[in-house]
C-alpha cells in the first residue's frame, strides 16, 4: 500500500543547476542538500524544505513540463505570485477551481509548477 511520496523529480537541462538555485532555492525557500556521492557526477541538484524533496535531474534531450506538474500546497498563494513576478518568473494565475486559490509558476526551464491554497480549511 502506498504511504507517502519520497521525492519528485524535475528534468533541467544539462548545465542548468546554477540557473535553478534561485528558483528552488530562494523563490521556494527550500535548501539544497548534498547528493550522495555516486550521484552526483550526474549532475542535477536536490532541495528539501520539511517533507518536501524536489529533486533536479539533468535530462540530455530536455524538453519542459508544460502540463504535467507538481502541485504544491501554500499558506500565502498571493505573496508567492508576487515573489514570482518580482523575480522575473512567468505566472499563470488560475481561479477554474472554486474550492481552490492557486497560480502555476513556471521554473527558469519552462516547468510548470502549482501553487495551491485550499480556501474551505488551514494549512
Amino acid at each position: 500500500m502506498l504511504r507517502a511520496i519520497d521525492h519528485v523529480q524535475i528534468a533541467i537541462p544539462p548545465g542548468g543547476e546554477e540557473r535553478a538555485r534561485p528558483f528552488y532555492r530562494d523563490l521556494l525557500g527550500l535548501t539544497e542538500v548534498p547528493k550522495p556521492e555516486p550521484l552526483a557526477s550526474r549532475g542535477g541538484c536536490w532541495f528539501e524544505g520539511g517533507s518536501i524533496k524536489v529533486h533536479l535531474g539533468v535530462e540530455q534531450d530536455f524538453r519542459a513540463n508544460t502540463k504535467a506538474h507538481v502541485a504544491f500546497l501554500v499558506d500565502d498563494v498571493a505573496g508567492i505570485t508576487q515573489r514570482a513576478v518580482a523575480a522575473g518568473y512567468t505566472i499563470k494565475p488560475d481561479d477554474e477551481l472554486g474550492d481552490v486559490e492557486r497560480v502555476f509558476i513556471y521554473d527558469p526551464f519552462g516547468n510548470r509548477l502549482e501553487f495551491l491554497k485550499p480556501l474551505s480549511q488551514v494549512i
